[in-house]
């Protein structure tokens, strides 16, 4: 088989990486790739958004399957296209991932299934906004932009006066274009989160293995939101009880809940939840895999993925039994100085060898290839990825080798993992 995936991040490069497993492929291409990527697969400098050039492309290398990763492309219907056009394809068409690409859609979608989710309010205008926010008096709450954000939109403002610059941003100054045209007010919920992604073939739903992410830039979960700085799999908060309770009140539902709306979901389907006091709730869908949640739940994954994608599309994945690893891993991320603000490029990084390193995978998520030299080309780096008999050992392989890498002005959290490992205590 011929593969092409869409994307350029680490995310990409995790499915490239499980995708070159299977006995079933001989070729992988990527467009646009990264510098990290350009060593597994053949890297085209065609965007991730650019639908036509993507077709364009897919027909050019006689493509038998296309994976479309990212939000965007998805959301933007390049699935439909290549569908149009007689391809093979891994992610959902335009009118299944309105689900994260309208964050106003999937919390009425909720709303209307009985799916659990925080409380919300929608606005158009920042005045009423504010005038709501005023009246309710409870701080902290959470704002989010409507559209797609690069994983960013949500604010959760702790006083009126951040709740009233964070409407600003969102609103007026569009920080995140028209996105923030429109913007759901949700209350705060409280509880560990958990990220788990799903593989659907609109009929039936099986589960991938659970992660924690760690959103803010800074230790103790301090600083700015970001894509995310680190995961660990499994998430030890989702225990075989939630995981219940998860497949029949949110996950089942949701899938019903899309075909009842003449909108199928086929792909990967991320729900991130919040395990309150009232039980698991759903923060957001992704129409995706997660990033870095990938890169910790992928490495335990022990069944051709090629066989899965296979079972979506000829919708016989309630035929297949997927296998994963007892293992435990993690990623701790890399980012450049700066990030998520602004953040220097074309740093050389050092310590790898072909873009890896040994005992770990080093996914690239933010790279690119110099005059012959590995360089950074983006905010996330790198996600140095380990597996190991538990939590702890794997984080320890992380850290062991994100101490043998080095780019000038390089920034990671060092407290990856320590939410998970308190909760096993």
């Amino acid at each position: 088989m011929r593969v092409l995936v869409v994307g350029s991040g680490g995310r990409e490069h995790a499915l490239i990486k499980k995708i070159k497993q299977s006995p079933k492929v001989d070729y992988i291409a990527c467009c646009p790739g990264n510098g990290g990527i350009s060593y597994d697969a053949e890297c085209f400098n065609v965007g991730a958004t650019d639908i036509e050039g993507v077709v364009a492309l897919a027909k050019e290398i006689s493509a038998d399957l296309v994976v479309v990763a990212p939000d965007d492309p998805l959301v933007l219907g390049m699935v439909n296209a290549l569908e149009a056009e007689g391809f093979k394809t891994f992610g959902p068409r335009a009118e299944a991932a309105i689900i994260e690409g309208s964050k106003v859609f999937s919390k009425n979608l909720m709303l209307k299934y009985n799916i659990p989710t925080a409380e919300y309010k929608v606005f158009e205008s920042p005045a009423d906004v504010i005038g709501y926010i005023k009246d309710k008096n409870e701080f902290p709450t959470v704002i989010k932009a409507d559209g797609l954000a690069l994983g960013k939109g949500v604010i959760i403002p702790e006083s009126l006066e951040e709740a009233e610059a964070g409407v600003r941003e969102i609103m007026e100054d569009k920080i995140f274009g028209e996105s923030g045209s429109r913007v759901v007010v949700e209350e705060f919920l409280t509880g560990p989160e958990v990220s788990v992604l799903a593989f659907t073939d609109g009929k039936c739903v099986k589960p991938m293995v659970s992660s924690m992410d760690h959103k803010r830039a800074l230790d103790g979960d301090k600083g700015l939101n970001t894509g995310g700085m680190g995961t660990v799999s499994p998430n030890p908060y989702y225990t075989d009880e939630v995981a219940a309770e998860c497949m029949e009140k949110i996950f089942i539902p949701t899938i019903n809940a899309m075909n009842s709306e003449g909108r199928t979901f086929k792909g990967c389907l991320y729900f991130g939840l919040m395990i309150t006091p009232k039980g698991p709730k759903v923060i957001e869908y992704n129409c995706r895999f997660g990033d870095p949640e990938t890169q910790v739940v992928l490495p335990r994954l022990k069944t051709d993925i090629i066989d899965i994608f296979e079972a979506i599309n000829n919708e016989t994945l309630s035929d297949l039994d997927i296998e994963w690893s007892d293992e435990a891993c993690t990623c701790v991320i890399m980012a450049s100085g700066g990030y998520p603000k602004s953040y220097p490029k074309g740093i050389e990084i050092k310590g790898l060898t072909d873009g890896q390193l040994d005992g770990v995978t080093v996914y690239h998520a933010g790279t690119a290839i110099k005059d012959g030299k590995l360089v950074t080309a983006g905010g996330r780096v790198l996600g140095v990825t380990a597996l190991g008999s538990d939590i702890k050992e794997a984080l320890a392989k992380s850290y062991k080798a994100v101490e043998a890498i080095s780019f000038e002005g390089a920034h990671f959290r060092k407290d990856i993992g320590r939410r998970a490992l308190e909760a096993l205590k």
